[in-house]
């Protein structure tokens, strides 16, 4: 358990008015707070009206107050929970007069934190709170419970025992230098080492999934004038987001819209045409819409399927390089019901035929964008992950295929405990286990105040 000398307070409902409102308080200071404040230390974990008062024994207000004494609490100090009406001056003053009663003022995700340095939940739990808090899908929001219950670190320690495992043996067969080639030779270490990274790889895969249903991706929409961007834009999201008209250059400035896919939360930007004008407030549209691209993960190139069959290589060249694309031949109702049918059937690659006015065809774009952004369709058993997550893995995983070449080219058993030391180490950081205190404090800083 982590001493705190010091006692933090935070509104923990969301801002504005409404029917409740509750302030957290946290620390050693808990117990000397309630009695100033209620006249009494409630009885532990029951919910108990009160009367607050202020320093001249005035109600502020009234409500049920709750009381978790150290360490049968969320933080795992003492913690009381004032439950209050939910109007917006009501609340300060109650949090005006805590902190006059010794208090501070918690930072950004401080109850979490002292939570985590406390023991009382590893770091991939404790970011899995913002997750859910933050989730914008049904999906997001049984993924980040999943990861809070503990399933992602589960996995996290199943792998680092057996890496202890490991370790302990080949350092023990260091230890004998006479006989460490014939006795790491001899043992099935490598199969180890392999089994060790297949689990690896494949809890990389999950995190992966769990990255994309929290963080999402970001989608480009470009094309030529009138080829049907705003269209598309209204079709994938389901509402009329843009406006649409038959005069080409309608739209001026990149239009965004957050829209779900199948869970994922998709960030689309519906830019301007690209093409030479003179036009002072289009052009500066037309550049908006080349700055889009570079923070796009895919984009989705729209052509009018009935004016040709050949991609548009000026436009092609506009997506920054390593950006995934998928040409879009939009206005293919206008073709042959027979000929949309069979190019439609035919398609493969990264070209996709439909109507965005006629909705034909979205929903094997919708599926195409899943392929290319690699979602599985089945989510059961997703936890939410972050990109530090993904990244830490990636690391574990390239030490354990070090390792494995040090010892299968050369029988380096030294190197191959290094490798598992640093693989080990990778992993220690997504459970917080060996983490930069100053990476520590960024991670919390992204979690909202009073929690």
């Amino acid at each position: 358990m982590t001493e705190h000398v010091d006692t933090i307070c935070a509104i923990a409902t969301p801002p504005g008015a409404g029917g409740l409102g509750i302030v957290r308080v946290s620390g050693p200071g808990v117990p000397a707070i309630s009695k100033a404040l209620t006249g009494m230390l409630p009885k532990p974990r029951y919910a108990t009206l009160a009367a607050f008062r202020d320093d001249r024994g005035e109600v502020i207000d009234s409500g049920i107050v709750l009381y978790f004494p150290a360490p049968h609490s969320f933080t795992g100090e003492h913690v009381l929970e004032l439950q209050g009406h939910g109007g917006t001056h009501i609340l300060q003053q109650l949090v005006r007069r805590v902190l006059d009663l010794g208090a501070r003022a918690a930072r950004p995700g401080e109850f979490s934190e002292r939570a985590f340095l406390n023991d009382k939940m590893d770091l991939v739990q404790a970011e899995a709170i913002a997750d859910l808090i933050g989730s914008g899908s049904d999906a997001a929001a049984r993924a980040a419970q999943r990861s809070l219950q503990g399933a992602f670190s589960d996995q996290i320690r199943v792998l680092q025992e057996k890496l202890t495992s490991l370790r302990v043996f080949v350092e023990a067969a260091i230890d004998f230098p006479d006989e460490e080639i014939d006795f790491l030779a001899g043992s099935d270490v490598l199969e180890r080492v392999r089994q060790a990274g297949s689990h690896v790889s494949k809890l990389l895969e999950s995190a992966k999934q769990g990255r994309l249903l929290r963080d999402g991706i970001v989608l480009a929409i470009i094309g030529r004038p009138n080829a049907g961007k705003s269209s598309l834009l209204n079709a994938l999201s389901g509402q009329e987001s843009a406006i649409v008209t038959e005069f080409p250059g309608t739209t001026r400035d990149v239009l965004r819209e957050q829209i779900d896919l199948d869970g994922i939360p998709v960030h689309v930007a519906d830019t301007a045409g690209i093409r030479e004008t003179s036009d002072v407030i289009e052009a500066e549209g037309i550049r908006r819409a080349r700055q889009a691209l570079e923070s796009a993960d895919i984009v989705l190139l729209i052509r009018d399927a009935s004016e040709s069959a050949a991609p548009d290589d000026e436009l092609y060249a506009e997506v920054p390089d390593g950006v995934r694309t998928i040409i879009v031949a939009n206005k293919a109702d206008l073709l042959p019901p027979d000929i949309f049918r069979q190019l439609a059937e035919e398609a493969t690659g990264e070209q996709v035929w439909i109507s965005a006015r006629t909705g034909s065809g979205i929903d094997a774009l919708r599926k195409r964008i899943r392929q290319v952004i690699g979602a599985s369709e089945q989510a059961e058993g997703v936890f939410s992950a972050r990109q530090r997550h993904v990244d830490a893995l990636k690391r574990a995983g390239s030490h354990l295929a070090d390792g494995f070449q040090a010892m299968e080219r050369y029988q380096a058993g030294e190197l191959l405990a290094e490798e598992l030391r640093l693989a080990q180490q990778a992993l220690g950081e997504i459970t917080g286990e060996m983490l930069p205190n100053d990476l520590l404090g960024e991670i919390f800083s992204s979690f909202c105040i009073g929690k």
